[in-house]
């Protein structure tokens, strides 16, 4: 088994970071800056900034802030929220970040994910998937744009194929059912993905508990978990969870 990785997930809206439920219900979190630097010295393997109110303001993500994030964090630093062109990608690689996660963009143009991949790379290029399981078939779940406020009738499966065909380097799988819950990732969802590609899949959204953490690598076969509340409200340092995954198993950078 390869190394799993630990990420903490910064959603940033008007430069601090919030947490809420299935998207909604939004409380403050802290000082992204602040936040990134802590996360960056006690262990995170690699961080991520959502500027979560981009697409749907129409407006660019805040490179200023992207940027101060940077100078404070060294470890990989993915950065995504309103992107929709290479040259932007560019900035934001040239801002700090190490990687650029891309969603809506994406869904409106795929060729987005191939043009981004040939010029910088695939392991730059991170696909967002914001996914909602699908009331008219079990089993089946819907890709959602606009920070999750629009769903489209893409299938998550299909996308996450079609994604890892154009360059993405690897998924950023979100439940919207169990974002910020704390019951659990939706790990039937997790395995579907992780079973169509070859490429990594980082499981986000619902973890509540270190036994959330290890199942979501066991039974949802994720590469990576993020996880936020669990972490910006104090409930687990990236420590414990690391120490807890290793004695269960489960390799990780301690």
């Amino acid at each position: 088994m390869l190394t799993k990785r630990i990420i903490p997930c910064l959603d940033v809206k008007d430069n601090r970071v919030v947490k809420g439920v299935q998207f909604l219900n939004l409380r403050d979190a802290g000082d992204p800056v602040e936040l990134g630097a802590r996360y960056s010295d006690t262990g995170a393997d690699e961080l991520v900034f959502l500027d979560i109110t981009a697409t749907i303001r129409s407006r660019k993500t805040i490179i200023e802030l992207v940027e101060k994030v940077a100078e404070n964090v060294f470890i990989p630093f993915t950065v995504g929220g309103g992107i929709q062109t290479v040259e932007q990608i560019d900035t934001i690689l040239r801002s700090g970040a190490d990687k650029v996660s891309v969603n809506t963009a994406a869904v409106q143009n795929a060729n987005l994910i191939a043009e981004a991949a040939q010029r910088f790379g695939n392991q730059c290029v991170v696909l967002a998937i914001d996914a909602r399981r699908s009331k008219k078939e079990t089993h089946k779940w819907q890709v959602c744009v606009k920070a999750g406020s629009e769903p489209t009738d893409i299938d998550v499966v299909d996308w996450a194929v079609q994604g890892e065909q154009l360059g993405a380097g690897e998924i950023l799988l979100t439940s919207m059912d169990a974002d910020g819950t704390k019951a659990g990732y939706d790990n039937e969802l997790n395995k579907a993905v992780s079973d169509a590609v070859n490429i990594p899949v980082i499981a986000s959204g619902g973890a509540g508990t270190l036994e959330h953490l290890y199942e979501a690598i066991v039974d949802g076969r994720a590469d990576a978990v993020l996880m936020a509340s669990i972490t910006h409200f104090g409930n687990y340092t990236i420590r414990q969870m690391k120490e807890y995954l290793a004695g269960r198993g489960i390799p990780v950078n301690l």
